[in-house]
C-alpha cells in the first residue's frame, strides 16, 4: 500500500487536496483528520505539516509526499528527492537589505542573514563560497534588519512590496525558483507509477481543453495548422459531404484566439469543453 504525505494546512494544502481528488483519490472529510485510508486505490494518506514532509519521506517512514521545492531543500534530507513538478504554488527566493548597502552576493560575507529557510540558504551560500552568520526565524523576516538582529534577509518574494515597505531592496541573484513538487525516497515504491500517471493526467486536464467545430472539408488543412492538437485532430463526416466535424485538444491558454482564427477561417459551431481527466 502506497503511503502518501499530504500538506495539512497552508498554501499547499488546498490545491494538493483538489489535485488528488481530481486524480480519483479519496480525501479527508474533516480538516482535523490526520490519516485517511483509501482502500479502493490501495493508498494511505498522512496529513502533515508541509515543512515536515521531506523528513518523513527522506527517512523512509512514508513513500512519497507533496511539498514545496523550497521545503525539500531546506530539510536537507539526503534520502528525499524531487520526482515531479505539480504546477502550482510558484515562489521566488531573493536576498534583500538596506537600499544601497549591498550590490553583490559577496557583500554578505561575514554578516548576519535572517531567514525562515536556514537549510536552503546555508546550502546555497556554501555553493557560492559566501560565509555568513545565519539568523533562523519562523517567518516574517522583513523586520529583522530594522530591529537590528540581521544585516540582510533571504525570503520569498512575489512583487517585492512587503520588502520595500520594510525599507529593504532586493539584490543579488535569484536564490531559488520554487513550486509544489512530488517527492520520493531513495527507492521507487509500488504504486508510484499509477500515482504519477494520475497526477500527470490532472496537469494535462488543467492545461488543455477540447475544441469541437464544423468546417468545410476543403479548409481542413488550414484549420489543422491553426489547432494541430496533441497528435492530430479527430475528423468525422457530416451529412453534408462537403463539411466535417473536427475535435482537437488545444492548450487552455490562448484558446479564445484559436476560436477567433478558426471562425475567421470558416469554422462554425465552435465549442470548448473542460477535460475532467486525461492519459497521454
Amino acid at each position: 500500500m502506497l503511503r502518501i504525505a499530504v500538506p495539512n494546512k497552508g498554501s499547499l494544502a488546498e490545491t494538493a487536496a483538489e489535485m488528488l481528488q481530481e486524480a480519483g483519490y479519496t480525501g479527508r472529510r474533516d480538516p482535523k483528520d490526520l490519516y485517511v485510508l483509501d482502500a479502493a486505490n490501495d493508498v494511505e494518506f498522512f496529513y502533515l505539516r508541509p515543512r515536515d514532509i521531506a523528513t518523513y519521506v527522506g527517512s523512509g517512514a512514508l513513500d512519497v509526499g507533496i511539498t514545496g521545492r523550497d521545503l525539500l531543500l531546506d530539510a536537507r534530507m539526503p534520502g528525499a528527492r524531487e520526482i515531479e513538478t505539480l504546477g502550482f504554488a510558484d515562489s521566488t527566493f531573493r536576498f534583500a537589505g538596506p537600499p544601497g548597502r549591498f550590490r553583490e552576493l559577496s557583500d554578505l560575507h561575514g554578516l548576519r542573514v535572517a531567514t525562515a529557510y536556514p537549510g536552503l540558504v546555508d546550502g546555497y551560500l556554501d555553493e557560492q563560497g559566501v560565509a555568513v552568520d545565519l539568523v533562523p526565524l519562523d517567518g516574517a523576516v522583513e523586520s529583522a534588519v530594522q530591529l537590528g538582529v540581521a544585516d540582510a534577509v533571504a525570503d520569498v518574494v512575489s512583487t517585492g512590496t512587503t520588502l520595500r515597505q520594510a525599507g529593504l531592496e532586493i539584490f543579488g541573484p535569484v536564490l531559488l525558483q520554487s513550486e509544489a513538487v512530488l517527492i520520493s525516497g531513495s527507492t521507487e515504491p509500488d504504486g508510484l507509477d499509477t500515482l504519477l500517471r494520475r497526477l500527470r493526467g490532472v496537469l494535462v486536464a488543467r492545461q488543455y481543453v477540447m475544441v469541437d467545430y464544423d468546417l468545410p472539408l476543403v479548409l481542413l488543412d488550414q484549420a489543422v495548422a491553426v489547432a494541430p492538437g496533441i497528435e492530430s485532430p479527430t475528423v468525422s463526416p457530416l451529412r453534408d459531404p462537403e463539411w466535417v466535424a473536427v475535435r482537437v485538444m488545444s492548450p487552455r491558454k490562448g484558446v479564445n484566439r484559436v476560436m477567433d482564427d478558426l471562425y475567421a477561417l470558416g469554422a462554425r459551431a465552435i465549442l470548448v469543453t473542460e477535460i475532467a481527466a486525461a492519459r497521454l
